[in-house]
């Protein structure tokens, strides 16, 4: 779908966001004047057998937020962005992609390491089994502002949440079983922490309390073709690249249970020589963070027709 062109200045890397990101009416605009993001999305309903485009471009919120529809309804919007993009004659040559958790899933698109339709697939198969491991085991997530991580890690090992996102610096989010989210958002205060914001998910993503995901997904991911990358693939769960599909399936289950490192993500990416990051899907939640990892890099978005037109490499 996008070409890797390793000389290419600026030095691009494709980022693609993760669920918390969807928004009722995402796409919709798009679709008006897109064939190829209205392909996607009939694509979309034809792969789940459900009209994920309506909940997409009307709703409701309280549907639309619920994991099992947001994680392919933002793959969906995101891939959309992103095929457009080539029809508008917008050309995009990334040395390097990543995507924040669900995100990780249309970064294998972009990088044709999977075809669109198993991505869709895969990732509602991922947000059901999310969404029956936290009715299982009922947990959630907080974001920790302003408290160093060493002091957060200790926080953590009292209580038995644990770190899930590394985002950027200051901004470390926590997972764990509603009591011990309730103790580690108190002592977090307690310690020096100048917020904390329950996050809302249905359950304690990227924990120990998701392991019960793992063999779901595993047989999941064991019915899809996978690839060579086209373009090096920058880890969640080690922020570095992946190169090939056995390494991209074992990423893909470790990063289930284990934290998200984003910031340390975007300091391999910019330390790799990449001085441009194009954030493609809905809101601008990475762009705010990596601009935040780092003053020195051109921070993009692609969300709807006026954003992808206006991006000019």
């Amino acid at each position: 779908m996008v070409e890797v062109e390793t000389g290419s200045t600026p030095k691009v890397a494709c980022v693609f966001p993760g669920q918390g990101a969807q928004a009722v009416g995402m796409g919709h605009n798009l679709c008006q004047v897109s064939r190829r993001a209205r392909e996607v999305f009939e694509e979309a309903d034809s792969a789940l057998q459900s009209p994920l485009s309506r909940l997409c471009f009307e709703g409701p919120e309280e549907e639309l937020r619920d994991t099992i529809n947001a994680q392919p309804a933002i793959l969906t919007t995101s891939v959309a962005c992103l095929r457009a993009a080539s029809e508008f004659g917008t050309s995009l040559s990334p040395a390097l992609v990543a995507g924040h958790s669900l995100g990780e899933y249309t970064a294998l698109v972009a990088a044709n390491v999977i075809g669109f339709a198993d991505a869709v697939r895969l990732v509602r198969e991922r947000g059901r089994l999310m969404q029956e491991a936290g009715k299982a085991r009922p947990g959630g997530m907080a974001a920790i502002i302003g408290l160093d991580e060493e002091s957060l890690e200790e926080v953590c090992r009292e209580t038995g949440s644990q770190i899930a996102n590394f985002n950027c610096s200051g901004q470390i989010v926590i997972s764990g079983t509603r009591e011990s989210l309730a103790l580690s958002m108190d002592l977090a205060k307690a310690r020096g922490a100048r917020r904390v914001v329950p996050l809302q998910v249905s359950g304690a993503f990227h924990s120990i309390l998701m392991q019960p995901t793992v063999e779901g997904m595993a047989q999941a991911i064991s019915q899809v073709d996978f690839n060579h990358p086209q373009v090096p693939i920058v880890a969640n769960s080690t922020a570095q690249p992946l190169t090939n599909p056995d390494e991209v399936k074992r990423e893909l289950l470790q990063q289930l249970c284990h934290c998200v490192q984003w910031q340390p993500s975007v300091e391999y990416m910019v330390g790799a020589g990449v001085s441009t990051f194009i954030e493609i899907g809905p809101g601008q939640v990475l762009s705010g963070l990596i601009k935040r990892i780092s003053n020195e890099v051109q921070v993009l978005h692609m969300s709807d027709p006026e954003s992808i037109k206006a991006i000019n490499l």
